[in-house]
């Protein structure tokens, strides 16, 4: 798998801003990637050094419209630590 095709997009939420000052990032990343491509992606994307990765897979929530039902699609999101001194410059704008 190529970088690019790993991380599919950041994930930004109210939690996620708060983790930013920790200097944790959260991505939706490809459900058959693991923790050591997650982290080669990332450095290699956005030149930082990694420290640590955390993964969840993220079940999705069934929803209703009137009678029919849906399933909101699985994915899975990866928390990455960087290294002390380290941003990501994408998520300061």
């Amino acid at each position: 798998m190529e970088a690019r095709d790993i991380l599919i997009r950041p994930l930004i939420t109210e939690r996620t801003t708060q983790l930013m000052a920790e200097g944790k990032y959260v991505f939706v990343v490809a459900k058959a990637a693991n923790k050591i491509e997650i982290a080669k992606a990332v450095a290699d994307v956005f030149n930082v050094k990694v420290e640590k990765v955390n993964t969840v897979n993220v079940l999705g929530k069934t929803k209703r419209m009137g009678r029919t039902s849906g399933k909101r699609p699985d994915y899975k999101k990866a928390i990455v630590k960087l290294a002390a001194g380290e941003s990501i410059e994408f998520f300061k704008a």
